[in-house]
């Protein structure tokens, strides 16, 4: 398991011949790991970079399938994220939307306006698990308001939550859509569908409707 706060310091300092060190003591972050937006600005990352496994989930906010993953796996998803060996990239799609600005775009958005190292991974997935749980599919879907909500209940921190209820953009939900669809094309361009559970350790797509599909990955 990682710490992230400080495990062992040991500060040597060495001034005109002289040492000096101070030792601490170990202590984890009662938070676990945290969050950050990938390096390609278009997912959130969520759990330990250092994590033994790592894997990308594609997710549309209206898709009816994508709510039965979290249902099925939100819980498994968060204990490993939790106790460091799993980090989860989220990359949201929009393509339900029949216009910018809807229902699908305001949840991605409200995604990554959580995103940051004072989010913690069980927090955002909490979040995640909410979203899906009151998922209106191909209705107006939550407003604002109700996202906030959720977002606070989660756990996530209160800026991002003000921010969330203000409407806050957090990227270029049109880019972000453009290029996680590429991604997830180039991954299966015959079943290109959400969910898909992408293996970034050994790039494949993970078969999903095997009941079993997290713990077999977990004991890899």
């Amino acid at each position: 398991m990682r710490y992230w706060s400080v495990v062992v310091v040991a500060l040597v300092m060495l001034v005109a011949g002289c040492s000096k060190e101070i030792a601490g003591v170990a202590q984890v972050d009662p938070r676990g790991p945290s969050t950050a937006v990938s390096k390609d600005g278009f997912g959130v990352v969520a759990g330990d970079p250092s994590a033994r496994v790592h894997i990308e989930i594609y997710t549309e906010p209206q898709c009816s399938h994508c709510a039965d993953l979290q249902k099925d796996f939100g819980e498994q998803l968060s204990r490993y994220m939790n106790l460091g060996q799993l980090a989860v990239t989220y990359r949201p799609l929009t393509f339900l939307d029949d216009q910018p600005g809807g229902y699908s775009d305001r949840v991605s958005n409200a995604l990554f306006l959580a995103a940051g190292p004072t989010t913690s991974a069980k927090a955002f997935q909490a979040f995640v698990e909410d979203l899906m749980r009151h998922q209106d599919s191909h209705g107006k879907g939550p407003s604002d308001t109700e996202i906030a909500e959720m977002a606070r209940e989660s756990g996530i921190p209160p800026t991002a939550v003000e921010a969330m209820r203000a409407g806050k953009p957090a990227l270029d939900l049109t880019s972000m859509a453009d290029t996680n669809f590429e991604y997830l094309y180039e991954i299966d361009p015959l079943n290109t569908g959400t969910p898909t559970v992408f293996d970034l350790n050994t790039n494949e797509k993970i078969d999903i409707y095997d009941n079993n599909w997290l713990s077999k990955l977990m004991s890899t």
